[in-house]
């Protein structure tokens, strides 16, 4: 349709789909991964002046069969046509002007980012952020392409996501994710031995299920409890893989809980300034909200609570750290 538009407008266009232009993917129909992509078509209809039109998320695999990205798989194919084009910039179109401090529509104080780095934008990504998927910001850092998230119905300038550089290094905290859409899963008193490990997590790992946060307690008497979550689209799966590992290094039993939310903050400043996850802690606390599980990154802190305290728990955040005022730079 886009082509048959620009056509209308007297601006030379053509058409393809992932399989002629050669996108080369690995064979997980579905969730397929992008080995390759080849140019050559895309670079001779550009020298003779027509614009290409590539369909997003599609793929093909070695043998000739189609393949499909997934969610988010259109973000990713630009990223990747970009990349391999070797273009200054690739501009993705959505339904918001850009990357804001945190979801607008839970907090109305959020504003917009002019500049996030890759591995913020990764974080806030794998947390929870809707803007773009992480599998396109991966592919931007590694190939080192900036991406421009701009809206579709303002030519406003919007966010880029680029490598990072001394001035984005003092901002202190630059967003604020939260997210309602992963599952806890409890292996109750497991044997503290070398292998368990492994043995709940390999046949989860074979589904192509993504753990996410994994924490494990204190050894007590040679046994301890191994927590983690999943997508709550691949929950259920993930249940009966674990019930079954359970049994076969008979764990005492195994405990599930949909009902959570996880809420994080995400800024490059964290490298270098202590005191930041006391002062999420206790803007928590001060709102009786209970900490389930606590994961960290280098520029990450990730806390899971009750899912009824989401909403309110990123607003909270988002006003202790100041991006209500954009108040984001290092405190002295």
């Amino acid at each position: 349709m886009l082509a048959i538009t620009l056509e209308s407008l007297s601006i030379p266009a053509k058409s393809f789909l992932g399989m002629q232009v050669r996108i080369l993917t690995d064979n997980s129909f579905s969730k397929a991964r992008i080995r390759d992509v080849e140019v050559r078509r895309l670079k001779k209809e550009l020298k003779a002046g027509r614009i290409p039109i590539v369909a997003g998320v599609q793929g093909v695999d070695k043998d000739g069969n189609i393949t499909t990205l997934g969610r988010g798989g259109s973000d990713t194919t630009g990223v990747a046509l970009a990349a391999a084009l070797k273009a200054d910039v690739c501009e993705i179109y959505t339904d918001v002007e850009g990357v804001y401090t945190t979801d607008p529509n839970i907090c109305p104080e959020a504003h917009k980012l002019s500049r996030i780095t890759y591995d913020e934008m990764l974080e806030l990504a794998s947390m929870g952020a809707k803007v773009l998927q992480i599998r396109s910001v991966e592919f931007a850092k590694k190939y080192n392409v900036p991406i421009h998230v701009r809206s579709s119905f303002s030519d406003k300038s919007g966010t880029l996501v680029t490598k990072e550089d001394e001035k984005m290094e003092r901002v202190l905290v630059s967003g604020v994710t939260y997210n309602k859409s992963e599952a806890r899963i409890t292996i109750v008193r497991v044997s503290d031995k070398p292998g368990t490990a492994s043995k709940i997590f390999t046949p989860i790992s074979d589904a192509n299920i993504v753990v996410d946060m994994i924490i494990q307690n204190t050894s007590a008497d040679g046994r301890t409890d191994l927590t983690f979550t999943v997508p709550k689209a691949d929950f259920k799966k993930a249940l009966k893989l674990v019930k079954k590992t359970a049994e076969e290094i008979k764990a005492q039993e195994v405990l599930a809980d949909e009902n959570i939310a996880k809420v994080s903050i995400v800024g490059a400043g964290m490298v270098s300034h202590a005191g930041v996850a006391s002062k999420m802690f206790t803007a928590l606390a001060k709102e009786n909200i209970n900490i389930l599980m606590i994961s960290t990154s280098e520029i990450k802190i990730s806390c899971v609570i009750e899912a009824k305290y989401g909403e309110l728990a990123a607003r909270v955040l988002h006003q202790a750290f100041g991006l209500d005022k954009g108040e984001m730079r290092k405190e002295s």
